[in-house]
């Protein structure tokens, strides 16, 4: 079986310096644990970039969806127009596979008053059917509204706007919508919510679709707009584009043009701020390979210049530049990988250890969350983990170039 001469050449190299004190082998361990910190430092930033992605987005569909069809207008206010229940494109919608839910409801901008205490809220109203499991998750007190009674007054408020106002579940809260006539409905407070999203937190109040309904005089399949939830987000705006053309076929020739608006159209300050976090990463990634790179380039200078004589006693016995190149290269992929190794499990272990016991909170307020978020990719593992080896193999190029400029002549000698 033939030998690998550059790789049985690396192994006893290893095998010498085990356990050997030198200023090479401490270097080489200063870059070892270089290349450990900035590849725990990188999995950090993009498990935690990834976090903050999948919380928001999650937070922000359970508020809404990921796709919504309402009445065509220039108009920006919750108060909407009425469409019908019953549209011609529903038969097809429900059909396609990367749909997991349509749910329709309305919306109205009113009042609560409790005491002297005034708010604005935006009243949702919803049918029977409707997921309530990201607001389950988010419950602090008592439940959700009971939708198999369309008379029910229950509605489900925020724990933000409970504090606010002194109110406890159980309590009535007059609500005041401003029209012509005015309407007032005592709806009864059944649960308490906390999300984190304050923006939303602060006005969304849950209610039967019914109530709305009455309270604008709409008829029993009159409604604001369909939700639509997908079963993979990642199609969004491929699954929105296929919509807006079977919603505008079906409307295309009727008074009532239907507009189709993703996640990202309903709250583009979120998408922005998370764009922003996307550059700040890339910066972050950047730097750190950067510095695994220089500490390696470092350290295999340093190398080279610890086996001069080695080096010289091979080229004398007819190793070319090649051979001598890969032997070095050798040894700094066996440096890189235990740079990774160790990389790998120090943010693994710091993530899995936040991700589990939140130790490092956050004001939700700035944030939108109420600690560091943590999202672990396998895959953007396996990027991150290949494309650090090969960015900081390539670096290594450039110490291997000195290995041309060795004469075997001199280095023999040296001592």
């Amino acid at each position: 079986m033939p030998v690998n001469f550059e790789f049985f050449i690396v192994k006893k190299i290893i095998r010498s310096s085990t356990g050997k004190k030198s200023g090479a082998n401490t270097l080489v361990n200063v870059s070892v644990i270089a290349i450990a910190l900035s590849v725990a430092v990188m999995i950090l930033s993009i498990a935690i970039l990834a976090g903050f992605k999948k919380e928001i987005k999650d937070k922000l569909t359970g508020f809404g969806s990921h796709i919504q069809i309402s009445r065509l207008t220039s108009n920006n206010s919750w108060e909407t127009g009425p469409i019908s229940l019953n549209q011609p494109f529903l038969k097809s919608l429900k059909q396609e596979p990367d749909i997991s839910g349509i749910y329709p409801f309305a919306t109205k901008p009113g009042m609560v008053q409790s005491g002297k205490e005034l708010q604005g809220i935006i009243l949702k109203g919803v049918a029977p059917g409707y997921k309530w499991d990201f607001f389950s998750r988010n419950l602090i007190a008592g439940r959700v509204p009971d939708l198999d009674n369309p008379d029910s007054l229950e509605v489900l408020i925020s724990k933000s706007l409970a504090n606010r106002l002194r109110i406890v579940t159980g309590m009535k809260i007059p609500t005041y919508f401003i029209q012509d006539p005015p309407r007032m409905r005592p709806f009864k407070v059944c649960g308490i919510y906390e999300t984190g999203l304050e923006e939303y937190d602060q006005v969304f109040v849950y209610c039967h679709l019914e109530q709305i309904r009455d309270i604008n005089n709409w008829t029993s399949t009159d409604i604001s707009g369909f939700e639509i939830r997908l079963k993979d987000p990642s199609k969004m705006d491929q699954v929105a584009a296929h919509i807006r053309d079977v919603v505008d076929k079906s409307t295309i020739n009727s008074d009532n043009l239907m507009q189709v608006k993703t996640l990202k159209d309903l709250a583009p300050g979120f998408f922005d701020f998370l764009s922003l976090t996307d550059t700040n990463v890339w910066v972050i990634l950047a730097l750190m390979i950067l510095i695994a790179g220089f500490n390696m380039i470092s350290g295999l200078l340093i190398i080279i210049l610890d086996r001069t004589k080695m080096i010289g006693t091979l080229k004398a016995l007819g190793t070319d530049n090649r051979s001598m190149s890969k032997i070095f290269l050798y040894q700094a992929v066996y440096i890189i990988g235990k740079g990774l190794l160790l990389g790998n499990i120090i943010g693994l272990a710091i993530a899995f250890i936040q991700d589990r016991f939140r130790v490092i909170p956050l004001n939700p307020i700035s944030y939108f969350v109420d600690s560091v978020p943590i999202h672990i990719n396998p895959f953007h593992l396996l990027i991150l983990n290949v494309g650090t080896l090969l960015l900081t193999l390539l670096m290594m190029l450039i110490p291997a170039t000195f290995l041309t400029r060795i004469s075997p002549g001199k280095t023999i000698k040296f001592d």
